[in-house]
């Protein structure tokens, strides 16, 4: 199992980086918002499709033993629990994942910002 080297929160920028060896990743606050391992967003293998999360940001990052994190959002999300395997898949699948969720929220007529509601008109 690879364990990150560094974590860094960039509020500003609303990324967390994270470093594996020598490789550095930035993933977005939204990504791992809409990704959250959490029961809340995985729904126990029927996952909900998270919506209007294109602000999001993380206000803290807190260790969970020596296997993982937990984020805490500012949209009130704090029960996800990233472990090393799931951050290091998260960095290292980055773009097919958020094409599945761009994709997703297609299918479901479905937007990333909080103040426009998709209205399907024909199907």
């Amino acid at each position: 199992m690879m364990i990150p080297s560094a974590i860094k929160l960039h509020k500003r920028s609303k990324t967390l980086e994270i470093q594996f060896g020598h490789e550095i990743f930035q993933l977005e606050a939204e990504f791992l918002r809409v990704l959250s391992p959490s029961a809340e967003v995985r729904a126990h293998g029927n996952p909900i499709l998270q919506t209007g999360k294109l602000n999001v940001a993380i206000n803290g990052v807190e260790m969970v033993g020596q296997y993982a994190v937990k984020l805490i959002f500012d949209d009130g999300h704090d029960s996800g629990i990233y472990d090393w395997s799931y951050l290091y898949e998260l960095c290292h699948n980055k773009d097919s994942l958020w094409d599945d969720y761009l994709q997703a929220l297609r299918d479901a007529g479905a937007s990333r910002d909080p103040s426009v509601s998709v209205i399907r008109l024909f199907q």
